[in-house]
């Protein structure tokens, strides 16, 4: 994530941080975005974990938001989250970004981009932000502000940025924000992945499993696509921060 704190006074560091410390309830975060929301003249903001490749609802990612119910159904409904530039941006960058529906529906995937442009048109979340967040858990993230307002200069950028930083690291402190695993694990997944956390090669763990090298290359990368992974020392963090192994 992008470090905009040297853009701004230590005094506006200061009070910020005393803003959200003061914060005991998700009520307290969910007002605190709302106001930010207004500040910017957005209609909305939404929280949400950044969504797995498996995951095909935006509302099983949702944490909070003041954005339509109708929106979300609708847009589940017509499997949406498939085509989407956004989306696919967000599992690779942590970087800030803008999005217009009108320039960015066109880039779809799917095709579906007239479709996706009605859908945002009647919720007036034509234009807004995607800001990249994580938490100490190391839990991604992603906080939007959408309405109808022209895109954010520079500076509102790098000032939103710092704010939904603020934000979704004292809504995960209020409330446990964990991206939903895409499959369970079997047993011998789990002990895989059990002796892969314990620094144990391939050969030394058929050993002491009494499998063959090649089952247990099987059983990690099954573990791997189940849990999202790019490689084995990425797949067993996620292990570990999931509570699957010890």
């Amino acid at each position: 994530m992008v470090d905009f704190s040297g853009h701004l006074s230590p005094c506006t560091v200061t009070a910020e941080q005393r803003g959200t410390e003061a914060m005991t309830r998700e009520a307290d975060v969910r007002q605190a975005l709302e106001t930010v929301s207004h500040i910017y003249g957005f209609h909305g903001f939404l929280v949400m974990v950044v969504p797995a490749k498996t995951c095909s609802s935006l509302s099983d990612t949702v944490v909070m938001t003041n954005w339509p119910k109708d929106f979300l159904i609708n847009y589940d409904a017509a499997n949406m989250m498939a085509g989407s530039p956004v989306i696919a941006r967000l599992r690779k960058s942590t970087i800030p970004f803008t999005y217009d529906t009108t320039l960015d529906s066109p880039r779809r995937s799917d095709g579906r981009g007239s479709e996706v442009l009605s859908l945002f048109e009647r919720v007036n979340l034509r234009r807004g932000v995607y800001i990249p967040v994580h938490d100490v858990h190391g839990t991604c993230g992603a906080i939007a502000f959408g309405g109808n307002r022209e895109l954010v200069n520079s500076a509102e950028l790098k000032e939103l940025t710092y704010k939904a930083a603020h934000l979704f690291g004292r809504l995960s402190e209020i409330k446990a924000i964990r991206a939903p695993m895409p499959a369970v694990l079997s047993r011998r997944e789990v002990e895989c992945l059990h002796w892969a956390a314990e620094g144990k090669t391939t050969t030394e763990m058929a050993k002491i499993l009494d499998l063959s090298e090649y089952t247990v290359n099987h059983y990690l990368s099954r573990a791997t696509r189940k849990l999202d992974s790019v490689n084995r020392v990425q797949t067993v963090a996620k292990a570990i921060r999931a509570g699957l192994i010890n």
